[in-house]
């Protein structure tokens, strides 16, 4: 019994080639394969796998709506940068010398930002003191981050508290139109994605396998 094989490389009909002298009985016995979000992998895997069933990795998926949220923030953050820029500039016309602006926990508009990077991937029951008085604050001061956050932890739930492929679809189904009416761009972008690879990815509800670790 094969215990495991590495291969170099992600070229189709390079793996394809290696994967096919394991003996085809053995081959079909393979009843699920792992995998990321990578349509190579995924050719791969039917033509060499037949009988196997596709689970698209979750913590893929779940990556894909953090970056879509992250994507937000460094946009805010980009234009933090580049208004604290035109205003030290101003400053100096003037002679003067700038003090940028705080909030109450003492973070400028930049640093507020950047800070807010890790508090973005964790559900609030795990948010240190900092991070939550933090995410009032940006909150407050970017709606649009907030929404952005809430879509990721709901995709987030959808893993979390779905037994059955019936009930992650109702719930996935039910993001979707949450999506579509946040209406924000790097979300419907992210939908798109989640939609056109839905059946492997609620194949992870079978057995609930993944490769990646939490």
């Amino acid at each position: 019994m094969r215990t495991g094989l590495m291969i170099e490389g992600t070229k189709i009909t390079d793996i394809t080639s290696i994967l096919k002298k394991i003996p085809l009985v053995e081959r079909t016995a393979v009843t699920e394969v792992t995998l990321d979000m990578a349509e190579n992998m995924e050719a791969i895997v039917r033509n060499s796998f037949p009988r196997a069933k596709l689970v698209t990795d979750r913590f893929h998926v779940q990556q894909l709506v953090s970056d879509a949220v992250q994507e937000i923030r460094i946009g805010l953050r980009r234009e933090a940068i580049k208004e604290e820029n035109e205003k030290i500039k101003q400053a100096r016309k003037k002679k003067k010398r700038y003090r940028p602006a705080v909030y109450e926990n003492e973070d400028t508009k930049k640093q507020l930002l950047a800070r807010s990077r890790y508090l973005l991937f964790k559900p609030k029951g795990k948010w240190i003191v900092q991070q939550e008085q933090r995410s009032n604050i940006v909150f407050r001061e970017y709606p649009e981050l907030k929404k952005a956050y809430e879509l990721s932890m709901m995709l987030r739930s959808c893993y979390e508290h779905s037994d059955t492929i019936t009930v992650a679809k109702e719930k996935l189904h039910q993001w979707y139109q949450k999506v579509e009416e946040k209406n924000i761009d790097s979300f419907i972008t992210a939908a798109e994605s989640i939609r056109l690879r839905e059946t492997t990815i609620l194949n992870y509800f079978i057995n609930r396998s993944t490769n990646a670790s939490a």
